[in-house]
């Protein structure tokens, strides 16, 4: 390596005459122009004080490159963790659903900024996931103006990322363990909220594999036991048919438009055992309801919720495949005749929205999950009596779903039947709802003596 003490920095010029403006950070070494262009103000002025930092400690410049010796070690070490996980969310961001897209991005709030040197002048971790969050994880395109505040972190965390090389060392890898066990406030994390940033985590270093980084996973050889999370259901959240009707009785009193247009919604769930995103995208011509006898939903979309800069259409909902499910692939449930008649007459009463969805707003658009919530809170207020309200009975719209299933495997229906009508795989089906089969341990036992008999 060529170097040199003989350094002059230059000043940064704004250039206008391009389709963006640029700003061209300027210098000599050994005599020799140098120059460097960058986005923003802010972020020519962080790269010109590192290299200032750089020639006052006595770095010697490298002749070639006009770097310090310092930045060109870092250079060559490969691209570091923020540029490299940049790169492996945008470079699948056309494939995967908002809600990936959003669980990839907040897996990666905590470990960009804890992968880091201990460099000086660090904002504040606010600040760090905030640039992450609106400019650094989105697409060019869509990312808005940095403030001052939001340049000088991104440049901090530019400056400061670790090599992504560095996280075959176990101490590295500990601390991005480390992060996503706690909660941004410091707290313990969920099992599983710790399991899916580790899943992140691993996903990237695979892909890390791929390129040639590392010749295997590094996280596969460090030994941490991941969190146990809870997978089944809890019978306690369970209502029977009774107090289903209670609460679906009770929807139409709670506001003056929310309940009454959701009581059908909340039925579906119930009856049909609907995941709440797959009521949103639910058209007319998805169902079949006859004046008479049990009716048909065929299934072809959902409608998911997530934030508006993790979707394609900038809206927080979009219609998207069902899950688990191909494109265009579609899933029927046989629906009761209780069904067919609160469908029936909630569009009598409602219409549909202009595209054919049966569930929407007054002005047509799409309930969110906060007024699904808040509806359904206050029926249980109305329904329940104190201590079923302080319980965990039907806490969730969702666990209307999870009663309709339990209903049908307590029924006697065929396990491939219920998984078939719910979107589930049979070995997901038996162990998520495992212990809501109730009523089956008597024949059990029966069977067992039975055999001792023999």
């Amino acid at each position: 390596m060529n170097t040199t003490y003989d350094v002059k920095l230059g000043v940064i010029q704004h250039r206008t005459d391009r389709d963006t403006p640029t700003f061209i950070a300027r210098w000599r070494v050994a005599g020799k122009p140098k120059s460097k262009s960058f986005r923003t103000k802010g972020l020519a002025n962080a790269f010109m004080s590192d290299l200032r930092q750089a020639a006052k400690m006595g770095e010697e410049f490298d002749i070639a490159t006009g770097l310090p010796v310092s930045m060109l070690a870092a250079k060559s070490s490969g691209p570091s963790f923020l540029k490299f996980a940049q790169t492996y969310v945008l470079d699948r961001w056309s494939t995967l659903a908002a809600r990936t897209r959003e669980t990839d991005a907040y897996a990666l709030l905590t470990l960009v900024p804890a992968l880091v040197a201990d460099a000086p002048r660090r904002p504040k971790d606010e600040e760090l996931r905030e640039v992450l969050r609106t400019y650094a994880l989105i697409p060019e395109k869509r990312r808005p103006a940095l403030t001052d505040a939001q340049t000088a972190a991104l440049g901090w965390l530019e400056r400061a990322s670790l090599p992504l090389s560095e996280l075959k060392e176990p101490h590295v890898l500990r601390t991005a363990l480390a992060a996503i066990s706690v909660t941004f406030a410091g707290a313990p994390a969920g099992a599983n909220t710790v399991r899916r940033k580790r899943a992140v985590l691993h996903h990237l270093l695979e892909h890390a594999v791929e390129q040639k980084v590392f010749g295997t996973n590094p996280l596969d050889e460090i030994k941490w036991t991941v969190p146990k999370a809870v997978t089944v259901v809890d019978p306690r959240t369970v209502v029977n048919p009774a107090q289903a009707r209670q609460l679906l009785d009770a929807l139409p009193k709670v506001g003056r438009k929310r309940g009454p247009r959701l009581k059908a919604l909340f039925a579906c769930i119930y009856y049909a055992a609907l995941r709440p995103e797959e009521t949103g995208d639910l058209r007319l011509t998805n169902c079949t309801l006859p004046e008479t006898g049990w009716g048909l939903i065929v299934l072809e979309t959902a409608r998911p919720q997530a934030t508006k800069r993790w979707t394609d259409s900038g809206h927080t909902h979009e219609s998207r495949s069902l899950k688990h499910r191909a494109d265009k692939e579609t899933r029927e449930i046989p629906i009761p005749p209780v069904l067919v008649a609160m469908l029936r007459e909630h569009v009598a009463k409602f219409g549909t929205a202009e595209d054919g969805r049966i569930f929407s707003t007054g002005t047509g658009g799409t309930y969110s999950s906060s007024a699904h919530s808040y509806v359904w809170q206050e029926a249980r207020k109305l329904a329940f009596t104190p201590a079923q309200v302080a319980s965990s009975l039907a806490a969730r719209p969702y666990d209307l779903r999870h009663a309709a299933v339990s209903l049908w495997l307590n029924a006697g229906v065929p396990a491939p039947e219920v998984a078939k009508r719910a979107g589930h795989s049979v070995d997901v089906l038996l162990r998520v709802y495992a212990k809501c089969m109730d009523g089956q341990q008597e024949q059990i036992n029966g069977k067992i003596n039975a055999a001792l008999d023999i």
